[in-house]
């Protein structure tokens, strides 16, 4: 019902001549260079975005860096980071506190790491405690200190409050009894008719 045939593709000499060339794809080696070019790292999911800003290889940084973007540190950073999305390049180091949304780390972290999503691939040394929502350690990633699972707070649900129960006017007062510890679950309260 639903069958075409489909002629095939043409052939690079039918192209017209001043057509420009059609590059490699980014993630594929341009066919000259494969016997040269030595394998490159693992593409991370956040590499391919517009708002990426990079401290490269050779860049040292002093200070603290913050805001809502996305940061890839293959060089050195000596303060607290705070940002959106973060990956940690196999020779990125930070000295001091990361907090962060996304955060791969393939280099070396010593300070307290806190994020929604942390990843250690097996490349990474973090010394310090790691507060997260989720939180994957590759096979071979060094890590020393603490890991404490937080998780988002849901509503909690307002309980009803309990009526009044009034004894009737003929039965004598009886005394009141101790009051109960505080729990969620609901008590029953038994009364007897006098």
């Amino acid at each position: 019902m639903f069958n075409k045939t489909k002629s095939p593709a043409p052939a690079a000499p039918d192209r017209p001549s001043n057509a420009p060339p059609i590059p490699p794809l980014p993630d594929l080696p341009s066919p000259g260079s494969a016997r040269n070019a030595s394998p490159a790292p693992a593409p991370s999911p956040i590499a391919s975005s517009r708002g990426l800003s990079t401290l490269s290889s050779d860049l040292q940084f002093e200070g603290g860096i913050s805001g809502g973007g996305d940061l890839q540190v293959d060089g050195s950073i000596k303060g607290d980071v705070r940002v959106g999305r973060l990956i940690v390049g196999e020779t990125g180091a930070i000295e001091g506190n990361v907090t962060a949304d996304y955060l791969e780390v393939r280099g070396r972290i010593v300070g307290a790491v806190t994020g929604k999503q942390v990843k250690l691939i097996s490349t990474a040394y973090v010394d310090g405690d790691i507060t997260a929502e989720q939180l994957s350690i590759d096979i071979g990633a060094y890590f020393q200190g603490r890991v404490l699972q937080s998780r988002r707070e849901a509503p909690t649900p307002v309980a009803p409050a309990p009526r009044p129960v009034q004894a009737a006017p003929e039965a004598p007062a009886a005394p009141a009894p101790a009051p109960a510890p505080a729990e969620d679950k609901p008590q029953a309260i038994e009364l007897k008719s006098v």
